[in-house]
């Protein structure tokens, strides 16, 4: 096999394993552990003498094996870079490999790749942003108060200079406490604990509250906007409302932005199979080819609405992609540049959370 070296013969033969710095168990065809290398017997403080020879499931009488066998199962399942807490202070990152020949799996490669004091660092920066964003949100919140009793002119009459200046103010003002917002959710998905309050919702009640919030905007901008409703009534989703709203009024906010007046949006429910399909259509900026592949990572904003646009955060797809994959769902789009995008997202129905779909958009 390709642990040994074959020039050494006799009992000090090299094993090449041992220099990785990534952990390496082998599991045969029998799903029996056949090697183990230094680093992984590091990471589970365990000896090969004791190992060798055992099937994933007999690992399960280790105590801290029990957390992998869980991960992996009896049969060894395939899993690409899933994190696995093997102690307080120790994360791993896992991937299994199948090794095949003439088209039969003869071995599994897991692969272990510390990943803790990356999570740490990570935890160190989510934490120090979550504090200084709430350290922020509680004056900017003040502020906003201020001006708005300013502009109710409960403190007296305005002239038009003094309410120009005041609404410019209270406009920048909400920027910034729309992007304490931001960063406190990307804080939150980041620590993996986005997701609080679960429970069968309607989809359509939640897309309907959202273009409720846009209807002025809708207006003024003179955009022709059609919501598309299915004739029979959807069956209800697993949701996180609050999430939920976050996610399709950040996809909403971008068409309705980018949308110059006049132009045309489109929202669609459908039923497919096993989940709702949410689609959001406009004739607006859309996206440059060669930035597609960006979109929905931090702080991403296309060339071209950077030329027309400076105001927007760059979080809003990101937040809005961790929000539907949370939700065991997908998030995908079509975009043209200057003809316009349409944006998807699937919400799987089922009663209960925590049954993963797989079907491909189709």
């Amino acid at each position: 096999m390709f642990w040994k070296n074959k020039n050494n013969e006799n009992e000090n033969n090299t094993i090449i394993t041992d220099y990785l710095v990534d952990g390496l168990l082998v599991f045969d065809r029998n799903n029996k552990l056949s090697l183990i290398n230094p680093q992984a017997e590091k990471f589970f403080g365990a000896r090969e003498e004791k190992l060798l020879g055992k099937s994933i499931l007999e690992l399960n009488q280790f105590p801290i094996f029990e957390p992998l066998v869980s991960l992996l199962t009896g049969g060894i399942k395939e899993v690409f870079r899933k994190e696995l807490q093997i102690k307080e202070k120790s994360i791993l990152e896992v991937t299994t490999v199948p090794m095949m020949a003439e088209g039969e799996k003869v071995s599994t490669l897991v692969i272990l790749h510390d990943v803790t004091r990356e999570k740490l660092a990570n935890r160190m920066r989510n934490e120090f942003v979550t504090l200084a964003a709430h350290q922020l949100r509680t004056p900017s919140s003040t502020v906003k108060w201020s001006l708005q009793t300013l502009l109710e002119e409960d403190l007296g009459k305005l002239n038009e200079k003094q309410r120009e200046i005041i609404e410019k103010t209270y406009q920048t003002n909400n920027k910034m406490i729309q992007l304490v917002n931001d960063l406190l959710n990307v804080a939150e998905i980041e620590e993996g604990m986005y997701l609080s309050h679960i429970i069968l919702s309607d989809i359509e009640e939640v897309i309907q509250s959202v273009v409720d919030e846009y209807k002025a905007e809708i207006k003024t901008k003179k955009i022709k906007f059609e919501f598309k409703k299915p004739k029979e009534k959807l069956e209800k989703v697993m949701l996180d409302l609050e999430k939920m709203k976050i996610a399709a009024r950040n996809i909403f906010d971008n068409a309705i932005r980018y949308t110059f007046s006049g132009g045309k949006i489109l929202i669609s429910l459908e039923k497919r199979r096993k989940e709702i399909m949410v689609r959001i259509q406009d004739t607006g900026l859309g996206i440059p080819l060669y930035q597609q592949d960006k979109v929905f990572t931090k702080f991403f904003r296309g060339a071209n609405i950077m030329k027309v646009d400076t105001e927007g955060t760059g979080l809003g797809l990101y937040i809005a992609k961790n929000i539907i994959e949370a939700h065991e769902g997908r998030i995908g789009f079509e975009s043209e540049e200057g003809k316009g995008s349409i944006f998807y997202f699937t919400i799987p129905i089922k009663e209960k959370f925590g049954e993963f779909i797989t079907e491909e958009f189709y």
